[in-house]
């Protein structure tokens, strides 16, 4: 009996397998990566926007740069140095993320409001950066 229900198991699963990898099989919504922050068209052609992804590279006690997204961008962080490291909003709890040193990483998302929003690390007083929304 095992045998039987193992024998028709194989062709079904083949039949799953190829359905959902045949040119035109899986969804019908057409996206594009969130990371290019592009438009995804839906099957109805619908348009709808999606942030663009960010990151934030914490190395030698520094943020780098500015960092400019748009309204609601996931911001990824990661951490270089060995030490933690936050990044922490200046003003009010627009975002707190706290990064673990030697490779860690951690997200938040960007303010939905335009504007400058400088940032510090609370473990060390002298790194400062800013995230731009627009």
């Amino acid at each position: 009996m095992k045998s039987i229900q193992a024998r028709a198991a194989v062709p079904l699963l083949a039949v799953l397998l190829l359905g959902g990898c045949a040119a035109g099989g899986g969804s019908s919504e057409k996206t594009t990566s969130p990371t290019t922050g592009a438009t995804a068209t839906t099957a109805t052609g619908a348009i709808t926007a999606t942030a663009a992804a960010a990151t934030i590279t914490i190395k030698d006690f520094d943020y780098g740069a500015p960092l400019t997204v748009a309204p609601g961008a996931i911001v990824t962080v990661t951490n270089t140095d060995a030490a933690g490291h936050t990044v922490t909003a200046d003003q009010g709890a627009a975002f707190d993320a706290n990064i673990p040193g030697s490779g860690g990483t951690a997200t938040f998302t960007a303010p939905s409001a335009p504007g400058s929003y400088p940032y510090h690390c609370t473990y060390h007083p002298n790194m400062h950066g800013m995230l731009i929304v627009k």
